[in-house]
């Protein structure tokens, strides 16, 4: 029986759904040991250090275009917004609701991306993120 072959998108997709999964329970118990905020620093530091040193050992492309680097400043801003919003979040409130509203951030990104980035707005797609919005209340209660 041959084994069907996985995609690199369905690997790296996976391993974003775990390592975000425990980052939240890890992160929720530093915010409940240390201030939150500092707790946030730390991990985006130690984040951050990690992600430098995947892009020298994996030898990326160090050339930064203007509109490339301020988009992706921009992005790290937003970033560190949810980051922060996520620890102090967590040191005041339930893990699972904070944890599912933040992963609802799909949401967000398919109606930016249905209204102004091009991407075809249909009925199901509408469908399936109403349907998102439905198990939030669900998971919230």
């Amino acid at each position: 029986m041959d084994v069907p072959e996985v995609s690199s998108a369905v690997v790296f997709g996976s391993l974003t759904m775990v390592s975000w999964g425990i980052w939240i329970v890890v992160g929720n118990a530093a915010s409940e040991s240390i201030d939150p905020k500092t707790a946030a620093a730390i991990s985006y530091l130690v984040a951050a250090l990690l992600a430098v040193g995947f892009v020298i050992v994996s030898g990326a492309s160090l050339a930064i275009t203007p509109r490339g680097g301020a988009l992706a400043g921009v992005a790290g801003v937003f970033a560190g917004i949810g980051f922060i919003s996520m620890y102090v979040g967590l040191s005041r409130g339930s893990t699972t609701v904070v944890s599912t509203l933040g992963a609802m951030y799909f949401v967000v990104a398919a109606f930016i991306g249905m209204a102004a980035l091009g991407d075809e707005f249909t009925t199901t797609r509408v469908a399936g993120l109403l349907l998102a919005g439905v198990a939030v209340v669900l998971v919230a209660q």
